[in-house]
């Protein structure tokens, strides 16, 4: 068990699990993309594990570029996105790869397709470690999924509560 500030969680999916995912989503991506050149945009905070792992866990050579969309407070997501951080290389013709820790509902994710679409990128496809389809309100297609789960809130490898937890190599799941 481990506290992050007022809350108790405990071991959900440890590190081996998680690289084993990283490994199987990159074999994926790598085999994909042979002999292209994507751009993979993950969207911050708390892809940045989740990308730099599976980044480095593919065998082709890639552009990276970061966005940060937010709608998140506390354990839930307000369902108002904020684009922190937009767009900031030529997408015109790209084959692009959003890189996503967690989808949930979609709500984010849905504001993001849509604004890059606007762009003209020659495809979009999606890469998500975690996904809860039982919240997911969107019908857009996740092309690249690490793992299913319930609705539970997670912390660690990347996920947090209210900026606390991110840190932790194995992924927790809220006490209740």
């Amino acid at each position: 068990m481990i506290q992050v500030l007022d809350k108790k969680f405990k071991p959900y999916i440890s590190a081996a699990e998680v690289a084993e995912i990283v490994r199987d989503l990159a074999a994926r991506l790598s085999a994909d993309y042979k002999g292209k050149f994507p751009l993979m945009m993950p969207i911050l905070n708390g892809t940045i594990f989740f990308a730099a792992d599976l980044l480095r866990a593919m065998d082709i050579d890639s552009e990276v570029s970061f966005v940060k969309m937010s709608s998140y407070s506390g354990t839930q997501s307000s369902g108002q996105v904020k684009e922190l951080i937009g767009f900031s290389e030529n997408v015109t013709g790209r084959d692009v790869v959003l890189i996503e820790d967690v989808i949930e509902t979609g709500i984010s994710m849905d504001y993001t397709l849509k604004r890059l679409w606007e762009l003209k990128p020659a495809s979009v496809k999606i890469c998500t470690l975690v996904f809860k389809p039982h919240m997911f309100q969107k019908d857009f297609k996740i092309d690249y999924i690490g793992r299913e789960i319930g609705d539970a809130f997670i912390v660690g490898y990347g996920f947090d509560y209210n900026g606390h937890g991110r840190t932790y190599k194995d992924i927790y799941v809220l006490d209740e």
